[in-house]
């Protein structure tokens, strides 16, 4: 009589114990959508008097009026600055989210100058799984740390021991452009994109990965996968959680990847420190030491990274320098990719520019093809002036953004703690305050009399202040390098209407259909 007694007693604990646990996660669920909601609407109301873009809806705020796909969406928002340009900023709310949106130098200046608001957003964690917490995704002592220790190996006395990388490259590059000499208009996006990636896999990690030569190798694949799953997801809100992402087949091919690159940074890494082991056991003169030998080889960005310390004297880990050589990896080549073929649209579509460029270079290399120095390109003012207004009108990097750790000021609004800040250069660049007739490619704005006086934060194209980018030099002797080896040799017709380009505004500014030009032959003397 004992034992059913005992079983019904034992069922009722159990649904009784079930139901408080029921009870409690959903008091627990209520309590936290109460805060969530006391804060959305704390924020709201701290928020109201900053200017906004229509009425919200309520809970979703804007979310349901903006664009889904990234072209239209980049065009939506641009739309926004242009049409609200008497305001100093502007607001938008993505759900529980509020988003301040600046193009204002003064208001810009605000947040890059500081050294409080250097946290970057949240969209840049979608980057986390292939760079880590380098020097693009950290924040606070890390990051300061970090920059600190990396700053000296972007010194220019370095910097020129990567040209011969670039000037091999570059002539691979013009090679693969021959055959498009005096025929139909083609897509010459991809070509250089190409040549940047063998630049920065040899000048990072001092390997040669042929993308020019076999576009098909597996890690060239691999990059081009994962960059492309990475904006996807940023664009796409349901990805955002790690959980949902990686049950659909692009999260699977994103992971697939992603061990593809870290394996190679992993090998090519620990090749090295083995090289250098070899190297420094097979040798007894302090003068030999150095690895690799000046004579045979120069330095690699990896070979850098093995030897910094911080102020403790604490070498980088391995970890570590995976993060930052997949950092320069990633910031290196697709950037730089961009700046150039817009650099060449643009002076495609200008050709007297393109003639004033052509009378620098005969002034500088005659009609010699002989490699670019580094007094050659302090020589290349013009061109860089040409690469500067190129930049802005087509921002590599279309836009920047912070997330707030705590509340600021910005002329007069108060923006409050986790807000995210975005920054458009593209919109900044063409203040008509700043750069008149902003929709025309001059490049004598450039000219020191006609940069006097313009404000500092109006033109950000590599970013300012604390977080500016710290390969800014090196991106633009590579440019200045590419650019001159190809109009040595051809003279450039762009082929589209600036409406026919598609702009898509993700990481990167890209036309979505492509750089198409036309290439004739322009006479050279081989000597």
């Amino acid at each position: 009589m004992l034992a059913p007694w005992l079983l019904s007693a034992g069922l009722k604990l159990l649904l009784w114990g079930g139901l408080c646990v029921v009870s409690l996660a959903g008091a627990t669920l209520t309590l936290n959508l109460l805060q969530m909601v006391a804060s959305f609407a704390r924020k709201w109301h701290q928020m109201r008097p900053v200017p906004t873009v229509g009425d919200p809806y309520p809970l979703v705020g804007h979310a349901l009026m903006l664009k889904p796909d990234s072209r239209d969406f980049f065009q939506q928002i641009i739309d926004y600055t242009e049409e609200y340009r008497h305001l100093p900023l502007l607001k938008l709310w993505l759900g529980p989210l509020p988003l301040v949106v600046l193009y204002n130098a003064e208001n810009v200046e605000v947040i890059l100058n500081s050294s409080k608001h250097i946290e970057k957003s949240y969209m840049y964690k979608f980057l986390e799984p292939w760079l880590g917490l380098g020097l693009l995704t950290s924040t606070g002592n890390k990051w300061r740390s970090r920059r600190k220790m990396l700053t000296p190996t972007f010194h220019f006395t370095i910097l020129e021991d990567f040209l011969d990388v670039m000037n091999e490259q570059a002539n691979i590059l013009v090679t693969k452009l021959e055959k498009h000499v005096n025929q139909e208009a083609f897509n010459c996006f991809f070509y250089v994109t190409l040549c940047t990636l063998d630049i920065i896999c040899e000048t990072a990690m001092g390997k040669s990965i042929g993308a020019q030569s076999n576009d098909d190798s597996e890690y060239v694949r691999a990059v081009y996968r994962m960059s492309d799953s990475i904006h996807q997801r940023m664009k796409t809100p349901w990805l955002w959680l790690d959980l949902v992402f990686y049950m659909f087949k692009d999260g699977r091919e994103h992971r697939r990847s992603l061990k593809i690159v870290h394996d190679f940074t992993n090998n090519v890494i620990t090749e090295r420190v083995n090289e250098m082991k070899r190297h420094e056991e097979g040798t007894s003169n302090d003068k030999e030491k150095d690895f690799p030998p000046h004579k045979t080889k120069c330095r690699a960005f990896l070979d850098l990274l093995l030897n910094v310390t911080d102020d403790q004297g604490n070498k980088l880990s391995h970890e570590d320098i995976r993060e930052e050589v997949d950092t320069f990896m990633f910031e290196g080549h697709d950037t730089t990719a961009a700046a150039i073929n817009w650099s060449l649209y643009l002076l495609g579509w200008y050709p007297e520019v393109q003639q004033k460029v052509d009378s620098e270079l005969e002034e500088v290399f005659g009609k010699s093809d002989r490699p670019v120095t580094l007094e050659d390109l302090k020589k290349l003012k013009y061109l860089e002036c040409v690469i500067k207004e190129s930049l802005r009108l087509f921002p590599s990097v279309p836009f920047f953004a912070r997330n707030l750790t705590q509340d600021c000021e910005v002329v007069g609004y108060k923006i409050v703690q986790g807000c995210q800040v975005i920054i458009l250069p593209y919109a900044l660049h063409r203040d008509p305050k700043y750069f008149p007739d902003p929709e025309e490619f001059k490049p004598e704005r450039f000219f020191p009399e006609n940069s006097k006086g313009r404000h500092t934060y109006a033109y950000v194209p590599f970013s300012a202040g604390p977080r500016n980018c710290i390969g800014q030099k090196f991106a633009i002797m590579e440019e200045k390098t590419i650019l001159s080896c190809i109009l040595r040799h051809f003279w450039v017709e762009s082929n589209q209407k600036r409406e026919e380009l598609g702009l898509a505004g993700e990481l990167i500014l890209r036309p979505s259909n492509g750089i198409w030009i036309k290439l004739k032959r322009r006479n050279t003397d081989e000597s």
